[in-house]
């Protein structure tokens, strides 16, 4: 038995999110099947990240155990021949038996694409999220250095999450602008439930001037999710990667 790690890239708008589901299709779903089908034996893998449904990944990572004598690097070849063309398998490679996706202390990474412009670019719709307000880009920098370290951001977590503590360190969080899109890249040692998706909707709002950029501080300090602003579309958020300790 050995245990095999997936460097995991998805186009996520057909499918209900990363974790196996009754009614739809996930990512999830798609690799323990045709991982299954492939290795002549039962495949669950476990995911370090469970993205919601319409989310992408660059590079999400998932683990399994097989008997199979494939070796590991070769799996992610003929894993690909099999997947359907919105999901890649970058890399495979054997890891320690002890080696958990979600358990091991890691730094993960996410962009949040906003097309902001007067109208929308078909080519855009399944990966940024369409503003034609026209956004401050400064005020959403000013807003988002009070994000920056370590905070209880029990206010940007969904109410129905339940975890041990809402307490996490944001690394780095960017917002920069190349021609009609932004961008806002964070880095962080771990996320709540939408968390990433709530800060890009708050942000959005010190960038329209619904809010100023000093109010975070007041948003952290309440630790109420009514406080912050709106859960920003799916769409635009993409997993990049994730870095293991």
């Amino acid at each position: 038995m050995k245990r095999v790690k997936l460097i995991v890239a998805y186009d996520g708008t057909n499918y209900h999110g990363w974790q196996v589901q009754p009614n739809g299709e996930t990512i999830e779903g798609v690799l323990n099947r045709t991982l299954s089908s492939l290795l002549g034996e039962k495949i669950v893998v476990t995911g370090a990240s469970r993205t919601d449904a319409g989310v992408h990944s660059m590079g999400n990572v998932a683990v399994f155990d097989t008997k199979s004598r494939i070796p590991a690097e070769k799996i992610s070849y003929a894993l690909n021949q099999r997947l359907p063309e919105d999901i890649v398998v970058q890399k495979s490679e054997e890891v320690p038996a002890d080696f958990h996706p979600r358990h091991c202390d890691s730094r993960k990474t996410y962009e949040y694409r906003i097309l902001n412009r007067e109208f929308p670019l078909p080519m855009y719709r399944n990966n940024t999220y369409f503003c034609y307000r026209k956004l401050d880009l400064e005020k959403m920098q000013q807003a988002a250095e009070y994000l920056r370290g370590e905070h209880d951001f029990k206010s940007f977590c969904a109410t129905a999450a339940v975890v041990e503590t809402t307490v996490r360190t944001i690394y780095e969080l960017t917002v920069s602008r190349q021609e009609d899109i932004i961008t806002i890249r964070v880095t962080g040692n771990g996320f709540l439930y939408n968390m990433v998706r709530i800060i890009a909707g708050t942000l959005l709002q010190a960038g329209m001037g619904m809010i100023e950029p000093e109010e975070i501080k007041t948003i952290l300090a309440a630790k109420e999710r009514s406080t912050a602003g709106p859960t920003a579309p799916a769409q635009g958020l993409t997993m990049i990667g994730i870095e293991y300790l």
